[in-house]
C-alpha cells in the first residue's frame, strides 16, 4: 500500500488561495480586469507564434527574416480586419475562423462590366459565417456607393472601413470624419 504524501500531511478540507500585492490605487474588480486584459494581449502573441509560424524561421539571414516576419504580421493584421468587419464583437483566432471562413468554393462572374463571386460553403456553421460575410459584402458595398456618390479619397474610404472594424472599440464613432455610415434597407 502507497501513501500520497499530500494524503498523509493533510487530511482534511483543502482551500486554494491567491495572494495579490500591488501598489495600484484601483478596486480589486478593476484590477482583476487590468489581469484579464493582459492576458486578452498575450493570447495575440501567442496565436502570432503558433498558428501563424512567427516562432521562428530556419534560415540564418537576418533579411529573410525580417521579410517574413513582416509578411506574417501584414497577412495576420488584415486577416483580424478582415474577421472584425464580419465579426466585430470579438477576435476570432485563426485556429477557428480560418476553417470557417476559407471552407467553401468561390465562383467568380462577370455580366455587364459587374463582377459577383458567390461563395458556396459545406461547413456546419456556415449560416454562421454566411451571415458574417455578407455583413461585410455590405459594408463595402455601402462605401463603395458613398464613395461614388461623395467622391471620397483614399482616406476617407479607409477610414470608413477600420471605423466598422474596430466599432465595438471605437463605439459607433467614425476616425477622421463627421459622417455616418448607416446600413442600406432592402
Amino acid at each position: 500500500m502507497t501513501l500520497d504524501l499530500n494524503e498523509a500531511l493533510y487530511q482534511g478540507e483543502r482551500y486554494e488561495y491567491a495572494v495579490l500585492v500591488t501598489s495600484l490605487k484601483d478596486e480589486v474588480l478593476s484590477i482583476a480586469q487590468h489581469y484579464r486584459d493582459r492576458a486578452d494581449s498575450e493570447n495575440n502573441f501567442d496565436e502570432l507564434k503558433n498558428q501563424w509560424g512567427w516562432g521562428g524561421f530556419t534560415t540564418q539571414d537576418r533579411k529573410r527574416c525580417r521579410l517574413m516576419a513582416r509578411f506574417t504580421a501584414l497577412i495576420y493584421n488584415w486577416w483580424t480586419i478582415f474577421m472584425r468587419l464580419g465579426i466585430p464583437d470579438k477576435h476570432a483566432e485563426a485556429i477557428t475562423s480560418g476553417p470557417l471562413a476559407l471552407h467553401g468554393i468561390a465562383r467568380m462572374t462577370r455580366h455587364a462590366n459587374q463582377i459577383t463571386v458567390e461563395v458556396t460553403s459545406t461547413h456546419s456553421s456556415a449560416a454562421w459565417i454566411t451571415k458574417a460575410l455578407e455583413k461585410v459584402s455590405g459594408l463595402l458595398l455601402r462605401i463603395k456607393t458613398k464613395a461614388v456618390a461623395e467622391q471620397l479619397t483614399l482616406t476617407a474610404k479607409w477610414s470608413l472601413i477600420l471605423s466598422a472594424t474596430f466599432q465595438y472599440f471605437l463605439r459607433g464613432t467614425i476616425l477622421n470624419s463627421a459622417a455616418r455610415l448607416t446600413p442600406t434597407t432592402g
